[in-house]
């Protein structure tokens, strides 16, 4: 009973520290002293076991080799990103795809498709494509809310296809092979690429005017990407430019996962063989020297808070051992009397609420330790669960008040149309969030959608 009421007193000052907008390692750190505290007996010694614990939390937690996968892989996405090498992919898809109803829509897709194979970021790919796709769809007259609900909506690919950093989480917290689950996000990936673009061509057949039919195109406004990459962007893009791109994009895909896959790299070697030829890709395309140095800046902001989550959530689970809450959480479930796809179904509606107000990362790192074995015992296999875990997520950051890719998104375009509403690209986003709910459901009931590749190569 006793630990039953600390498990409690634990989750009621998570979610208030959170709910107070307390930085979630702040939150995770704080919540794992006071279990300790409380389980040591609450007396002065406590505060040494505190200490010692964090102290050795810390240096564990991230001295494994495999931590450098994270900042390897942000840094050849920022290689490929800054070069300009999306941007001819681009327009290169584009143009291929021109007597296609809803091209632009379905370039963005298909190129955020791409850009996922090479970043493993989704509010990255956010980012990017609201500056790159959204001026060219405004210029072509597409109904603003449509082509911004395709860039927020085909961005959750980025955290699904790999290399991606909630896969590459998942695995720490789970210990779990990061190969395997790089494997197993290929075909969900690609399946929901597929949705996405069935939808957009759908629409464009039954209403032609949210795709720009019967408007004359504006030639005064910006061209496609003038605002990423202002050096290199040409009205279109040359053949010789846009096979440049496409094979080394092509290369550092096969590169990285075919080493991973094939036993040749580690995830980490792999991911510093993908960052070297994102900078080799990176000089031929004719990057800056500064901004190079803005890539390794970049990454460096991102991978540390990241890191410092990693260690938070360390001591978190270290915690929940000690405390009995992850047990106590357990039993809840099991012992409720739900079926197993009701209790999925409750870890999904979980997924989607923390998605309102924190990151994906946050949220994996809050739940990752507690649902997955939960998983396990209801007979779900690991890999499926985890590519499930990993779209609800996803779902869950298009999830209006607070969902993080919508806001990303009308950061990005704030200086191209800061008329737009944000709960218009929420209203437009819906139909994505609504596919990446089928998708879930469909590897539910077909795990081998996910596990096909993983049993296959390993």
């Amino acid at each position: 009973m006793f630990e039953v009421n600390i498990a409690v007193i634990l989750i009621v000052c998570l979610i208030a520290l959170v709910a107070v907008g307390v930085h979630i390692a702040i939150a995770l750190g704080m919540t794992s002293a006071l279990g300790i505290f409380l389980v040591t007996g609450a007396d002065t010694y406590a505060f040494g076991t505190v200490q010692r614990m964090l102290a050795a939390t810390a240096y564990e937690a991230i001295r494994d080799f495999i931590f450098a996968v994270i900042p390897l892989f942000l840094l050849m996405g920022e290689f490929i990103s800054k070069s300009g090498t999306v941007t001819d992919v681009y327009r290169g898809v584009n143009r291929m795809l021109r007597r296609l109803p809803g091209r632009l829509a379905i370039a963005t897709i298909i190129g955020n498709a791409l850009f996922s194979f090479v970043t493993g970021v989704s509010i990255a790919s956010a980012a990017t494509f609201s500056r790159i796709a959204y001026p060219e769809m405004k210029r072509f007259g597409y109904h603003n809310g449509f082509a911004l609900g395709a860039v927020a909506g085909s961005s959750c690919l980025g955290m699904l296809i790999p290399p991606s950093v909630l896969m590459i989480v998942w695995g720490i917290l789970t210990e779990q092979s990061i190969g395997q689950l790089f494997a197993a996000g290929v075909l969900p990936g690609l399946l929901l690429m597929s949705m996405f673009i069935v939808y957009v061509f759908a629409m464009a057949i039954l209403k032609p005017e949210v795709v720009g039919a019967g408007v004359k195109p504006n030639e005064t406004a910006k061209a496609v990407g003038a605002d990423v990459t202002p050096d290199v962007v040409e009205e279109d893009v040359s053949n010789v430019q846009f096979v440049i791109s496409l094979v080394g994009i092509v290369a550092v895909v096969v590169t990285v996962l075919g080493g991973i896959w094939f036993g040749i790299f580690s995830p980490t070697e792999g991911a510093g063989a993908g960052a070297f030829i994102g900078l080799i890709l990176a000089v031929l395309k004719g990057m800056r020297y500064r901004d190079f140095i803005d890539s390794i800046l970049s990454v460096g902001r991102t991978s540390a808070p990241i890191l410092l989550l990693l260690v938070a959530a360390s001591l978190y689970s270290r915690t929940l051992a000690m405390t009995g809450m992850a047990n106590a959480i357990e039993g809840l479930f099991l012992g409720s009397g739900m079926e197993p796809w009701m209790i999925i179904t409750v870890m999904v509606l979980i997924w989607f609420a923390l998605g309102m107000i924190i990151d994906s990362i946050s949220i994996m790192l809050l739940t990752a330790a507690i649902f997955a074995p939960i998983a396990v015992k209801l007979g779900f296999d690991p890999i499926a669960f985890a590519i499930i875990a990993i779209i609800a997520i996803e779902a869950g950051l298009l999830t209006p008040p607070f969902g993080l890719l919508v806001y990303t998104v009308k950061s990005a375009i704030q200086d191209i149309d800061a008329d737009m509403n944000v709960m218009t690209i929420f209203k437009a986003s819906t139909p994505y969030w609504i596919i990446m709910l089928i998708g879930m459901v469909l590897i539910v009931r077909f795990p081998e959608i996910a596990t096909f590749l993983p049993e296959l190569l390993f």
